[in-house]
């Protein structure tokens, strides 16, 4: 057990720390457009999504079909998903937050707006941290090494745009970046939550997958997409995210642990 938390704990860590990676990008570009921000959202989102169905929730479908009462463990399953939905949304709800801060890209951003924006970005890295500490939990069943890559590289374009927002409300490049990699960290802490909600019963573990399944489709569904879609360009966002479901479709089948 504490082979599987120390990894659970470090992939999750080097997970959150690549947040950092996509704040330096930020000193590769002068300035990035929203369109193409948006486009390696909704990339990210079908990553996720993907991540969520092949890495958790399926695995945890097929864990508990072969119990005897179906029609108890699949109540039980459902209500784990929307137990893990509830809990983002409730969060969502008490903490402030700002949304859509890549509408702004220029000296007079409101510094404030753009921390209330940022909260919105930490408040994922529980929930997908969690997913890691489950799925490290539950690696008996589920290849938890395919989703830390989705996660990773969903952690890549948010790196950026917290960078871009704090920039934006008049940040040093250098202190937007350092500040993206700090926010990284705190993924490992949702980690370690899951790594210890996995160790309680391996009753549980499936139920535990389902709920952390929950979590990501409600930060996938409620706070990205609608972030990107736009009338113009619904389009080439529905592409993005097919692209990027594809991509971890594929990955999830090839990545050995």
């Amino acid at each position: 057990m504490n082979d599987v938390f120390l990894q659970g704990f470090c992939a999750s860590l080097i997970a959150g720390l690549v947040t950092g990676l996509g704040g330096l990008c930020i000193f590769i570009k002068k300035r990035y457009l929203k369109s193409d921000i948006n486009m390696l959202l909704n990339i990210a989102a079908g990553v996720m999504l993907a991540a969520s169905f092949f890495s958790l929730l399926v695995p945890a479908m097929k864990q508990i079909v072969s119990e005897e009462n179906i029609y108890q463990t699949a109540l039980n399953y459902v209500l784990a998903v929307f137990g893990g939905v509830l809990l983002v949304w409730v969060l969502n709800l008490v903490i402030p937050h700002e949304h859509n801060a890549m509408g702004h890209h220029g000296p007079y951003f409101d510094i404030r707006k753009a921390w209330l924006f940022i909260i919105a970005i930490t408040l994922h890295k529980l929930p997908e941290g969690l997913a890691v500490g489950v799925a490290y939990g539950a690696e008996n069943i589920v290849n938890p090494l395919s989703l830390v890559v989705g996660i990773a590289a969903h952690n890549i374009p948010e790196g950026l745009t917290i960078a871009i927002s704090l920039v934006a409300a008049g940040n040093s490049r250098l202190r937007a970046a350092m500040t993206a990699f700090a926010i990284g960290l705190v993924q490992p802490l949702g980690a370690i939550v899951g790594l210890f909600l996995m160790g309680v019963s391996f009753n549980i573990v499936p139920y535990g997958m389902a709920f952390a399944g929950g979590t990501l489709l409600f930060v996938v569904i409620n706070e990205i997409l609608p972030e990107t879609y736009g009338n113009k360009t619904t389009n080439r966002s529905a592409a993005a995210v097919f692209i990027g479901f594809i991509i971890m479709t594929y990955l999830t089948m090839v990545i050995k642990d």
